[in-house]
Order: structure tokens, then C-alpha cells, then sequence
């Protein structure tokens, strides 16, 4: 795609703010909506155009992104009466990066092909790190057509994009990701409490497991955080609990039981009732470290 296509990004949060300013940085024309303006302040001193509704912003947009909370807040922007739909051209792609519900990346599809717009379901992974630093992974659904028109707008801001087929397969992918992130930050909260308990140097350990069979994006990233009391955001815990939610109710659709990922669900729960919903999914350290 040309860089005079418009770009409308609905969502302006921890990660969506880095995307939105490497596509500003990339020259593209941006409207952005977030439910509070004063959020969304040092994109708009960037050159964001600031729009009232989802619906404002789309009007005219050849790309509309969305990347907000919950399968409701997707629904809500795209189909209430300020919504999306109310005003997507037809011809456009939308593209939801919000980690939500297979089925409602169907519904949406079906909606958009109603109004000759295209759908996409494209979840990503790699935390505000990989946002920032335009390193994310996607994984798409919908049709490939599409898929490969916008193909050159999410390589200035992804790195491991990955067609995964058919509607709804972009969700279903997250959730694999999901579940393994779920219970490998078990594990990394379990070794460093382990190597806290036995008197070791954690940055020692930290630099003999990390690169070994026992590495992982989230000992190497979140590790260190964890150790150092930082618990701020990458990804908040109200959110991955959604997204164990979601991976859960379609396992069992499936008749598939995973224990592992209901242990880790059940641990976050604790962490949420005690207050931790906005703080980031390395706060797990918290229930076994005070």
C-alpha cells in the first residue's frame, strides 16, 4: 500500500501508542480515538488528528486499526450507533489487534462483508517492548487478499507476521500464545523465588539459565523486572486474565482440559483480588515473593 493510504486506530493505550507513533513516523495520514483525549495528547503534538467517535475517526480511512480492552469494547466501537460500521467506506480493511474471541472475529467478518469492507483478526504478542521497539508478532485471520494489502503497513510496526488462515484463526493462534505464557510465568516466578531462597545472585542465574533450554521471552524481559520490584504494565493482569478466560472457554468447547492454564488463571485471580488488575503480568512474583 501506498504511503498516502489513511489510517484510522481506534485504542491508544500502552501498546497502541507505540504503533501509532511508528506510523506517524512512517508518514501516514493518522485518526486516532481513545475513550480520554488527555491520554492521547503527545500523539496528537506528533500529528494525530484527534476524532469525538470510532465513527469519526473512520470516515475516510482506507485502514482502520482497533486495539482496546475487552471482546465488549470491541463490539461497542465497531457496532454501536458511534461505531465502525456506522461510517467504514466500502473497500476499506479493518483490522482488530485486540486479543478477543474467535467467534466475535467471525461475527465482524461477516458484518464488514455485508458492507464490502474487508475484516481482519490480528492479535499480537511482545508486550509494550515490542511495541516500542516495532518488534511485535502478529498473527492474522481473514482473507488473504487483504492480508497481503496491508502486509507492508504491519512491518513498520511487526517483525513475525504470520497469515494463519481463515477468520478467527488469528484469535485462536493469540490463544496458543497465550497459554504458553500462562504457565511459563509460573515458572520463571518459581526459579527466581527458588534462587532468592537459596542466597544466589539472581543476575548470576539470570545470565547462565536465559540463554540455555530453560529461556524464555518472559525470564528475559519480565525476569529482571520482577527482581528489581517493577510491576509496572506491559501488559496489564486484567487483561491476560481475559485472554485465560477466553482460552479456557474454547478449550472446553473442545473438550480439551488444561490444568496448567486454569493453576495460572487461579493464581491471577488471587493477584487481582488483591488489587493488582492495572499492574503487569510480572506481578505474579507477588504471590510468592513479599
Amino acid at each position: 500500500m501506498s504511503e498516502q493510504k489513511k489510517i484510522a486506530f481506534i485504542g491508544t493505550g500502552v501498546m497502541g501508542s507505540s504503533i501509532v507513533k511508528h506510523l506517524i513516523h512512517a508518514n501516514y495520514d493518522v485518526s486516532i480515538y481513545t475513550r480520554t483525549k488527555s491520554k492521547a495528547q503527545s500523539l496528537i503534538e506528533l500529528g494525530a488528528k484527534w476524532a469525538r467517535t470510532p465513527k469519526e475517526a473512520s470516515e475516510n480511512a482506507d485502514v482502520i486499526f482497533t486495539m482496546v480492552g475487552f471482546p465488549n469494547d470491541v463490539e461497542e466501537v465497531y457496532c454501536n450507533q458511534d461505531g465502525i460500521f456506522q461510517s467504514a467506506k466500502s473497500g476499506s480493511i479493518v483490522i482488530d489487534m485486540t486479543t478477543s474471541e474467535p467467534s466475535l472475529a467471525k461475527k465482524l467478518y461477516d458484518l464488514a462483508k455485508e458492507k464490502e469492507i474487508s475484516s481482519l483478526d490480528a492479535p499480537v504478542s511482545g508486550g509494550d517492548v515490542g511495541a516500542q521497539n516495532g518488534t511485535l508478532s502478529i498473527m492474522v485471520g481473514g482473507d488473504k487478499e487483504a492480508f497481503e494489502e496491508v502486509l507492508p503497513i504491519l512491518q513498520i510496526f511487526g517483525k513475525n507476521i504470520v497469515y494463519q488462515g481463515e477468520a478467527g484463526s488469528g484469535q485462536h493462534t493469540k490463544m496458543c500464545n497465550q497459554i504458553l505464557i500462562s504457565t511459563n510465568m509460573i515458572g520463571v516466578c518459581e526459579a527466581i523465588s527458588y534462587g532468592i531462597k537459596a542466597g544466589l545472585d539472581i543476575e548470576k542465574v539470570f545470565q547462565s539459565i536465559s540463554t540455555g533450554a530453560a529461556g524464555s521471552w518472559s525470564l528475559s524481559n519480565l525476569g529482571p523486572r520482577m527482581v528489581k520490584g517493577d510491576l509496572e504494565p506491559g501488559f496489564y493482569i486484567k487483561h491476560f486474565i481475559k485472554d485465560m478466560r477466553i482460552a479456557i472457554d474454547e478449550a472446553e468447547r473442545m473438550n480439551l482440559n488444561l490444568p496448567g492454564l486454569k493453576l495460572s488463571k487461579e493464581l491471577y485471580n488471587q493477584l487481582l483480588e488483591k488489587g493488582f488488575g492495572e499492574k503487569g503480568t510480572q506481578a505474579l512474583i507477588k504471590y510468592y515473593v513479599e
